[in-house]
Protein backbone atom coordinates (compact mmCIF):
# COMPACT_ATOMS: atom_id res chain seq x y z
CA UNK A 1 0.00 0.00 0.00
CA UNK A 2 1.08 3.31 -0.62
CA UNK A 3 -0.03 6.76 1.03
CA UNK A 4 0.22 10.42 0.18
CA UNK A 5 -0.65 13.82 1.37
CA UNK A 6 -1.53 16.88 -0.26
CA UNK A 7 -2.25 20.51 0.39
CA UNK A 8 -3.57 23.20 -0.97
CA UNK A 9 -4.81 26.61 -0.68
CA UNK A 10 -6.00 29.83 -2.83
CA UNK A 11 -7.07 33.61 -1.99
CA UNK A 12 -10.75 34.21 -2.35
CA UNK A 13 -11.24 37.06 -5.24
CA UNK A 14 -14.19 38.77 -7.07
CA UNK A 15 -15.10 38.14 -10.57
CA UNK A 16 -14.26 34.06 -10.34
CA UNK A 17 -16.36 31.02 -9.65
CA UNK A 18 -15.90 28.89 -6.53
CA UNK A 19 -15.15 25.47 -7.23
CA UNK A 20 -14.74 23.11 -4.25
CA UNK A 21 -14.73 19.34 -4.63
CA UNK A 22 -15.43 19.40 -8.38
CA UNK A 23 -18.88 21.11 -7.22
CA UNK A 24 -19.83 24.75 -8.12
CA UNK A 25 -20.68 26.56 -5.09
CA UNK A 26 -22.76 29.93 -5.17
CA UNK A 27 -21.22 32.39 -3.48
CA UNK A 28 -19.92 35.91 -3.92
CA UNK A 29 -16.36 35.12 -4.51
CA UNK A 30 -14.26 32.13 -6.30
CA UNK A 31 -10.42 30.66 -5.52
CA UNK A 32 -7.81 32.82 -7.47
CA UNK A 33 -5.57 29.89 -9.85
CA UNK A 34 -4.46 29.51 -13.23
CA UNK A 35 -6.93 26.95 -13.37
CA UNK A 36 -10.54 26.78 -11.98
CA UNK A 37 -8.28 26.85 -8.41
CA UNK A 38 -10.01 24.00 -6.73
CA UNK A 39 -8.07 23.12 -3.86
CA UNK A 40 -9.60 20.04 -3.08
CA UNK A 41 -8.63 18.77 -5.87
CA UNK A 42 -5.44 20.31 -6.38
CA UNK A 43 -4.57 18.60 -2.96
CA UNK A 44 -6.09 15.21 -4.07
CA UNK A 45 -3.73 15.57 -6.95
CA UNK A 46 -0.76 16.07 -4.95
CA UNK A 47 -1.69 13.12 -2.59
CA UNK A 48 -1.71 10.34 -5.01
CA UNK A 49 1.52 12.07 -6.89
CA UNK A 50 2.51 11.88 -3.26
CA UNK A 51 1.86 8.46 -3.10
CA UNK A 52 3.38 7.77 -6.58
CA UNK A 53 6.91 9.44 -5.15
CA UNK A 54 6.23 11.76 -8.48
CA UNK A 55 6.61 15.47 -7.23
CA UNK A 56 3.42 17.75 -6.83
CA UNK A 57 1.10 18.90 -9.96
CA UNK A 58 3.32 22.34 -10.22
CA UNK A 59 5.97 19.86 -11.62
CA UNK A 60 3.29 17.86 -13.97
CA UNK A 61 1.23 20.86 -14.56
CA UNK A 62 2.93 24.07 -14.46
CA UNK A 63 0.83 27.48 -14.27
CA UNK A 64 3.20 28.92 -17.00
CA UNK A 65 2.01 26.65 -19.47
CA UNK A 66 -0.96 28.16 -21.09
CA UNK A 67 -3.25 24.36 -21.80
CA UNK A 68 -3.91 24.34 -18.17
CA UNK A 69 -5.52 28.13 -17.84
CA UNK A 70 -8.78 27.96 -16.23
CA UNK A 71 -8.75 24.18 -17.10
CA UNK A 72 -11.00 22.27 -14.72
CA UNK A 73 -9.11 20.84 -12.03
CA UNK A 74 -11.02 17.41 -12.22
CA UNK A 75 -9.02 16.96 -15.59
CA UNK A 76 -5.81 17.55 -13.81
CA UNK A 77 -7.04 14.62 -11.28
CA UNK A 78 -7.73 12.11 -13.82
CA UNK A 79 -4.41 12.66 -15.65
CA UNK A 80 -2.83 12.24 -12.36
CA UNK A 81 -4.85 8.96 -12.19
CA UNK A 82 -3.47 7.84 -15.36
CA UNK A 83 -0.25 7.96 -13.69
CA UNK A 84 -1.85 5.42 -11.04
CA UNK A 85 -3.59 3.18 -13.49
CA UNK A 86 0.38 3.05 -15.33
CA UNK A 87 1.53 1.76 -12.47
CA UNK A 88 -1.20 -0.72 -12.06
CA UNK A 89 -2.77 0.92 -8.48
CA UNK A 90 -5.85 1.71 -7.86
CA UNK A 91 -7.69 4.44 -5.26
CA UNK A 92 -8.12 2.51 -2.13
CA UNK A 93 -9.54 5.65 -0.13
CA UNK A 94 -9.78 9.61 -0.62
CA UNK A 95 -10.01 11.55 2.79
CA UNK A 96 -10.15 15.97 2.99
CA UNK A 97 -10.50 18.30 5.03
CA UNK A 98 -11.61 21.94 3.91
CA UNK A 99 -10.72 25.06 5.53
CA UNK A 100 -12.77 27.61 4.97
CA UNK A 101 -14.97 30.49 7.41
CA UNK A 102 -17.66 30.58 4.50
CA UNK A 103 -19.50 29.23 2.73
CA UNK A 104 -21.10 26.41 4.78
CA UNK A 105 -19.83 23.42 2.99
CA UNK A 106 -22.30 21.02 4.31
CA UNK A 107 -24.86 21.34 1.63
CA UNK A 108 -22.37 20.45 -0.77
CA UNK A 109 -20.96 17.72 0.68
CA UNK A 110 -22.96 14.75 -0.64
CA UNK A 111 -22.45 15.58 -4.12
CA UNK A 112 -19.21 16.65 -3.63
CA UNK A 113 -18.79 12.70 -2.54
CA UNK A 114 -20.12 11.47 -5.52
CA UNK A 115 -18.24 13.75 -8.06
CA UNK A 116 -15.14 12.68 -6.88
CA UNK A 117 -16.17 9.13 -6.27
CA UNK A 118 -16.68 9.45 -10.23
CA UNK A 119 -13.50 11.26 -10.91
CA UNK A 120 -11.26 8.78 -8.79
CA UNK A 121 -13.23 5.63 -10.33
CA UNK A 122 -13.88 4.32 -6.54
CA UNK A 123 -17.46 3.48 -4.89
CA UNK A 124 -18.64 6.85 -2.78
CA UNK A 125 -18.11 4.72 0.68
CA UNK A 126 -14.18 5.16 -0.62
CA UNK A 127 -14.19 8.76 -0.75
CA UNK A 128 -14.68 11.32 2.62
CA UNK A 129 -15.18 15.35 2.67
CA UNK A 130 -14.85 16.85 5.84
CA UNK A 131 -14.53 21.08 6.41
CA UNK A 132 -13.95 22.89 9.06
CA UNK A 133 -13.35 26.49 10.37
CA UNK A 134 -9.91 28.08 11.40
CA UNK A 135 -11.88 30.07 14.55
CA UNK A 136 -11.26 33.59 12.95
CA UNK A 137 -7.54 32.90 12.59
CA UNK A 138 -5.52 33.87 9.45
CA UNK A 139 -5.89 34.60 6.15
CA UNK A 140 -8.69 31.68 6.11
CA UNK A 141 -10.47 32.74 9.08
CA UNK A 142 -10.33 36.16 7.73
CA UNK A 143 -12.82 34.79 4.55
CA UNK A 144 -9.67 35.27 2.36
CA UNK A 145 -8.40 31.81 1.37
CA UNK A 146 -9.83 28.48 1.54
CA UNK A 147 -7.13 24.99 1.79
CA UNK A 148 -7.79 21.63 2.02
CA UNK A 149 -5.97 18.65 2.44
CA UNK A 150 -5.86 14.92 1.30
CA UNK A 151 -4.73 12.01 1.97
CA UNK A 152 -4.65 8.60 -0.13
CA UNK A 153 -4.40 5.41 -0.28
CA UNK A 154 -3.25 3.78 -3.16
CA UNK A 155 -2.71 -0.44 -3.65
CA UNK A 156 -2.71 -3.26 -6.37
CA UNK A 157 -6.54 -4.20 -5.80
CA UNK A 158 -9.33 -2.41 -4.04
CA UNK A 159 -9.43 -3.81 -0.52
CA UNK A 160 -12.10 -3.50 2.43
CA UNK A 161 -10.26 -1.45 5.24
Amino acid sequence: MRVGIGYDIHRLVDGRKLFLGGVEIPYVKGLLGHSDGDVVMHALADAMLGALALGDIGLHFPDTDPQYKDISSGELVKKVLTLVKKRNLVVNNADTMILAEEPKIHPFRDKMVETLSKVLNVAKDRVNIKATTVEGVGSIGKGEAIAAYAVVTLGREEVDI
